[in-house]
């Protein structure tokens, strides 16, 4: 089974010509050098948009064998945590596999997470980003898994499964937490909003990043992804560093209205 693309041609070119032609575009002219990562943030709106920030972000890894992505639900269809049962996803690049070995192991660690493709089927927080992950990784496969609003323990619980499943290759896998941070406000507010999140997660803190999302009516659409993927690596890393940070109003020129967008690679 095919997870066949739903926003090419809408979010980002549908032919591999024109993706390279983007993608080049909106990347860093140099890269000077490139680390070995654990984890990575990176927004999931149209490419011409977002696209510069999640490039600049993923330009910075060197190229993992498996790639955990963690998207977010945003219709809040099938599964609270669902694992997705396709055999590989479609781009207009080529397929990606996806790494069932591990997923099955992710699903014999636990609970929280189930098989469940109609979670993934209109979705497109996870599809956005496999495009310039191919762009800047030749091969990899994925573990996509797409995660719905909760609460704290079961974001811990999620964490959890996916640590107790990818721990014995875990060198050689990367976690990835897509997310657009404040929506649809003065560019001057989701700047000083979103400075709250991203203090959270330079600071490591899964719990003060959901206490900051709630406390200050932070409208981040993927809170579950990024705490869940936080609370995965707990005690792993060393510091998480902000690449790039932009609103689409620097896409647009237009401030009075803006969503926020980080790249932040975790190490």
């Amino acid at each position: 089974m095919i997870r066949k693309t739903i926003v090419s041609g809408q979010f980002y070119p549908g032919k591999k010509e024109d993706l390279d032609t983007l993608i080049k575009k909106l990347s860093p002219e140099k890269v000077q050098s490139r680390c070995r990562a654990k984890g990575v943030i990176v927004p999931h709106a149209g490419y011409p948009f977002s696209g510069k920030v999640a490039a600049a972000a993923i330009s910075k890894i060197t190229a993992p064998k498996n790639i955990v992505m963690l998207g977010v639900n945003h219709r809040d269809l099938g599964k609270k945590f669902s694992l997705s049962e396709a055999e590989s996803w479609q781009t207009p690049y080529r397929e990606v596999k996806v790494n069932h070995f591990l997923g099955e192991k992710i699903l014999d660690s636990g609970s929280f997470i189930q098989k469940d493709s109609f979670a993934h089927k209109a979705e497109h927080s996870l599809e956005v980003e496999l495009p310039i992950l191919q762009y800047f990784f030749k091969d990899f496969q994925i573990i996509p898994i797409s995660c719905s609003l909760s609460d704290q323990e079961t974001y811990k619980g999620v964490a959890n499964q996916i640590h107790q499943g990818i721990k014995d290759n875990s060198t050689d896998t990367l976690l990835l937490a897509s997310t657009d941070l404040t929506h649809y406000e003065p560019d001057q507010t989701v700047r000083r909003k979103d400075r709250k999140v991203i203090e959270a997660i330079t600071e490591l803190n899964p719990e003060k990043l959901i206490k900051q999302v709630e406390e200050n009516n932070i409208t981040m659409c993927g809170v579950a992804p990024v705490a869940v993927m936080l609370f995965c690596l707990a005690g792993q890393f060393k510091k998480a560093e902000v690449i790039l940070y932009q609103t689409s109003g620097d896409a647009t020129g237009d401030y009075s209205s803006v969503v926020g967008y980080a790249g932040i690679v975790v190490r």
